[in-house]
Formats: structure tokens, sequence, C-alpha cells
């Protein structure tokens, strides 16, 4: 999930600039909820899942430019 509830805004956005350790998102496995910290910071460039949709494990969630 991109947003910590539905009616939220979503944890970034496609030019956000984000911190290692970063909260990016919350992925749902065995209906416990994991929030997903970023490895490191910068611009986020794309966000590559939609809201919601099922990932497959070690699939990228989102591109994030270090040097952004």
């Amino acid at each position: 999930y991109r947003a910590p509830a539905p009616d939220a805004p979503p944890y970034v956005e496609e030019g956000d600039t984000i911190k290692a350790g970063q909260v990016v998102c919350i992925v749902e496995a065995m209906k416990l909820m994991n929030e997903i910290q970023a490895e490191k910071g910068g611009k986020v460039v794309k966000v590559l899942s939609e809201n919601a949709q099922p990932v497959e494990y070690s699939q990228k969630l989102i591109v994030i430019d270090p040097e952004g």
C-alpha cells in the first residue's frame, strides 16, 4: 500500500526527496502489515507498483536517484 490508510496521502510521490530509513510503503504478507523503509536517501524518480496490487519477492517498488 502506498498510504497508511485509504483516506491518507501516500507516503511518497514521484519527485519527493526522501531520507534513508523513511517509510515509503506498506507490504501486506499473511495479514501482517510491514512498513518498508528506504535503503538510501534521494529523489523518488518513479513509483513502479500501483496501490493495493500484489507484488513479488524482490520486486522493485520505487526508483530512487541518490544524487537527486
